[in-house]
């Protein structure tokens, strides 16, 4: 993980040239790292819980929302709360509206797609007129995932009911289920 960071942060370097002078402009690089290291402390949670609750053999049901799911999206809002940032899960195969990929989202979900090795990025760019940076990662679908993101007939009865416009679903393992999206604004 610490190897993960300094490259993140050897390689995140942005200069705004201002006649013969040069300033650094953006977020604090210890924020940077911080996100990172948040970034993948919840997706072990993600990855902890499906395979706790999927290695108990019990069906999926309207528990594995509460026990999984949820909890990974609290934890995201609670720490991007507490420093500042924006958090958000994104899928172009969503269950949710709410995590359907803004125009951004849109064009790196696809670059995600079409490179299995893209593991997470940067980006400069704003959100509400606030400039800034954004933090992407990969999240990728464990075989505990499949028991409600695994063949559309097999979906839980609780997620065809609640999400009757579910497109999350037929995943197998490995594949990219969405990515979490951190954005860091100048000056945090």
């Amino acid at each position: 993980m610490r190897s993960l960071v300094k490259l993140v942060l050897t390689t995140i370097v942005v200069i705004v040239a201002s006649g013969a002078l040069a300033q650094t402009v953006g977020p604090d690089p210890e924020a940077l790292a911080r996100a990172v290291r948040e970034v993948e402390r919840l997706d072990a949670l993600r990855s902890a819980l499906a395979g706790a609750f999927g290695a108990k053999g019990v069906p999926a049901d309207e528990r594995t929302f509460q026990q999984v799911c949820r909890p990974v999206a609290q934890q995201g809002q609670r720490i991007a709360q507490e420093n500042g940032w924006v958090f958000v899960q994104m899928a172009e195969r969503y269950r949710n509206p709410r995590h359907r990929p803004d125009t951004d989202g849109q064009r790196l979900f696809r670059l995600f797609a079409e490179d299995r090795t893209l593991f997470g990025l940067w980006m400069r760019t704003e959100l509400d007129g606030r400039p800034g940076l954004r933090y992407l990662r990969r999240i990728r679908v464990d075989a505990a995932c499949l028991a409600c993101h695994g063949p559309k007939d097999r979906r839980p009865e609780f997620v065809e009911q609640r999400y009757p416009d579910d497109r999350a679903y037929d995943f197998d393992v490995g594949d990219l289920r969405g990515l979490y999206s951190v954005f860091i604004p100048d000056g945090r």
